[in-house]
């Protein structure tokens, strides 16, 4: 069965399995408002489900996610408004939360809240091409989307300060060895492994794997919630910095930003 959520997220559900896709592939599958909207409305209607007993998360398209669209800087603050930072962390908390096992397929980029969408899943399955990065120093922000909750507990507070500091890209190689992805196979190869694992998911135990996720997420403190209520106090001071306003006003000259650190 498939269904078409919008033109740019669509949902088929095969067997126990549901596959998510984002499709905006002549965009990157940067993120819009109303695409973090339909992830949200998605995931809470497959968490109520009893149908369906695993989600793959996928995308159209060279690349997994780019990030948030930010086609709009400079003319309509995408990140300063409270009701849209809430809205991203619904979407995040809907992903990560959902009482079933989740498998991302991650082909390309996935950049800013790309990120933090695959890192709210629970397993990543990655192709070759993969290049994961947090850019957001690029535009003068923080960290957001909860990617300094879920890199701190997967990689520890070293390395996640050295990737949001340096921005750098980071290789399915190198995540693999970190272990921000659990497993890497061919471009060509991708898609079939991680439908395999997924399907294989959805036949399993579900019931336990529900309790797994629920322990783990007791088992970390603070939670992804309480965390979220601090991270959107933070953004709410930065986002109105100078640097922030540099950020974008560059991002759109397309030249490199000057920073005053103000």
């Amino acid at each position: 069965m498939s269904e078409e959520i919008t033109k740019e997220i669509t949902v088929e559900q095969t067997g126990g399995l549901a596959t998510v896709s984002l499709n905006r592939p002549d965009k990157l599958n940067a993120l819009t408002l109303d695409m973090r909207a339909d992830l949200l409305k998605v995931f809470r209607r497959l968490d109520a489900d009893t149908n369906v007993r695993a989600v793959l998360l996928r995308s159209e398209g060279r690349a997994f996610c780019a990030g948030a669209d930010v086609s709009s800087m400079g003319k309509d603050n995408i990140i300063g408004d409270r009701d849209r930072v809430l809205r991203a962390h619904q979407m995040i908390l809907a992903i990560h939360n959902i009482n079933k096992p989740v498998i991302c397929a991650l082909r390309g980029a996935a950049v800013g809240v790309g990120l933090s969408i695959a890192l709210a899943c629970d397993v990543i399955v990655a192709s070759d091409t993969a290049k994961l990065a947090l850019v957001f120093k690029k535009i003068g922000l923080a960290m957001d989307g909860g990617a300094a909750y879920f890199l701190n507990n997967l990689i520890g507070r070293q390395r996640t300060i050295d990737l949001a500091y340096s921005a750098r890209t980071v290789r399915a190689d190198e995540a693999l060895t970190l272990g921000l992805v659990s497993q890497v196979h061919s471009d060509e190869a991708m898609d079939a492994a991680a439908r395999a694992y997924a399907t294989e998911l959805a036949a399993g135990p579900t019931f336990a794997f529900a309790a797994n996720k629920r322990m783990l997420r007791l088992s970390q403190s603070p939670s992804l919630e309480a965390f979220l209520d601090v991270e959107i106090m933070a953004q709410g001071q930065v986002v109105k910095s100078q640097d922030h306003a540099e950020g974008a006003k560059s991002f759109l000259e397309k030249r490199p930003p000057v920073f005053q650190g103000l």
